[in-house]
């Protein structure tokens, strides 16, 4: 079971006097350790560097924070000189626990109510905490997937039953991949390849529904939402080459998808069917199934038992918003911005005040939203094309292009949505901040 970070926790030690002042190395590896810790389980790259800006300046040291793919460098100057280091560190995990530890960790290092010594320990019980329970994250995957595939019109109980079946059986496998294998692609690949084998037996003995969510709603579950949203965030930013590198890294993932589910399908003698959008849903059934579909995202990503009520309300009230402009005639597009806006607004203030990863929590919220039936289809028909070569008809390019299309104005309008109310606010922080901080001016890059 996974051990919950406290946000109302207090120092094991609270001094009674002002600690001295720790030298630059012992700094140095107070910023290192801490911001390794929030990089490597989804935080942003905007807060991880303000992590390491607040420990140092607390200090009375300057600090420059710069985030890479494969690590982090920190250069630390002050009176008696300067100094720097490099750890390697890759922001490949999403664990909304393990942040908020080491947020709560910082905030008390920075209050100086605990000594270097005690915040290098909390560090690392932090960064050593298990992901959830084998149950939940099982439980979690077949909940989600089944909700999912509610959303997109499943009508069958059959259909419903198997696709939980699928990914509650993927979820197992996933872990157990992961205690031999460190290859992050390894695990949605097999993931998808059952759900493809699964999905296909039931298409083959007609117990799907034909827009074939058997086989798509499992590897739904699978999709780096997150990373997406990083990595839009980073390029906003103008870190271009992090900002290209989590978007590679989370479209290399899709890949990996895609190939099991094809390679699934193929070994079992079917198809993925390149049909139309599934049928819409009643608002009350759709607002339900995000809920669970909200759920179950937030527990792979290791939210704490009492705040999922946060991302749950929200992305229900989201999703009732999307529906309502959607029967008003606006564009799916439109209604994704729109409804995304709404749990920015919403998840930017309450991320900040719980130290909850942004990227997680807002994405948690709006998982229902994600256009991976169309990254999906398009997939089966760029197969579909090589299999045919000059004999593919004309219509499949046309699908092609049109769900990757819908598929990148859908993401990117989602993006926007949820990253505006987040880029004002720190917009407005910056503008409100005092020159200095505990003594020592920080900065980032």
């Amino acid at each position: 079971m996974a051990i919950e970070a406290d946000p109302h926790a207090t120092p094991a030690t609270v001094r009674a006097g002002p600690l001295t002042t720790p030298s630059i190395p012992e700094t140095l590896a107070l910023v290192l350790q801490g911001t390794s810790v929030l990089f490597a389980n989804g935080e942003t790259t905007e807060r991880t560097i303000a992590a390491g800006e607040r420990i140092a300046g607390s200090h009375g040291y300057r600090s420059t924070v710069v985030a890479r793919w494969d690590g982090l460098t920190v250069r630390l100057e002050g009176e008696a000189g300067a100094r720097h280091d490099i750890v390697p560190v890759t922001p490949t995990g999403i664990d909304m626990n393990k942040v908020m530890g080491a947020e709560r960790a910082i905030d008390a290092i920075c209050a100086r109510a605990v000594t270097p010594e005690e915040t290098r320990s909390r560090f690392a019980r932090t960064a050593a905490l298990p992901p959830v329970s084998l149950a939940r994250f099982a439980l979690a995957a077949a909940v989600g997937a089944a909700a999912l595939s509610v959303v997109f019109g499943a009508e069958h109980p059959a259909s419903v039953a198997l696709v939980a079946i699928s990914a509650g059986v993927g979820a197992l496998i996933r872990r157990r991949l992961a205690r031999v294998s460190r290859n992050v692609f390894v695990q949605p690949f097999a993931a998808a390849l059952l759900a493809g084998v699964i999905g296909g037996l039931a298409q083959r003995h007609e117990l799907s529904s034909p827009q074939a969510l058997v086989t798509l709603c499992p590897c739904m579950v699978l999709v780096p939402g997150p990373h997406f949203l990083n990595g839009l965030g980073d390029l906003i930013h103008a870190r271009v080459a992090l900002g290209a590198s989590r978007l590679t890294f989370a479209l290399l993932v899709v890949a990996a998808i895609s190939t099991g589910l094809l390679i699934g399908l193929w070994g079992v003698g079917a198809t993925l069917p390149i049909s139309p959008a599934s049928r819409t849903v009643a608002l009350p059934l759709d607002v339900a199934a995000a809920g669970f579909a909200i759920f179950a995202y937030s527990s792979f990503y290791s939210m704490p038992w009492r705040q999922l009520p946060l991302p749950i309300l929200t992305g229900m009230a989201a999703h009732a918003l999307r529906w309502s402009a959607l029967a008003l005639g606006a564009s799916a597009y439109g209604a994704a911005f729109f409804a995304c806006l709404f749990v920015g607004l919403v998840t930017t203030p309450l991320g900040n005040r719980l130290r909850l990863p942004f990227a997680s929590l807002s994405f948690a919220a709006v998982v229902a939203l994600i256009p991976g039936v169309f990254l999906f289809r398009m997939a089966a028909a760029l197969v579909q094309i090589a299999g045919l070569g000059e004999k593919a008809p004309s219509a499949l390019v046309s699908i092609i292009l049109g769900d990757g299309a819908s598929a990148t104005i859908i993401l990117m309008a989602m993006g926007l949505g949820l990253l505006a109310p987040k880029l004002l606010s720190e917009r407005l922080g910056r503008a409100s901040e005092p020159a200095t901080n505990g003594g020592g001016l920080a900065h980032g890059r």
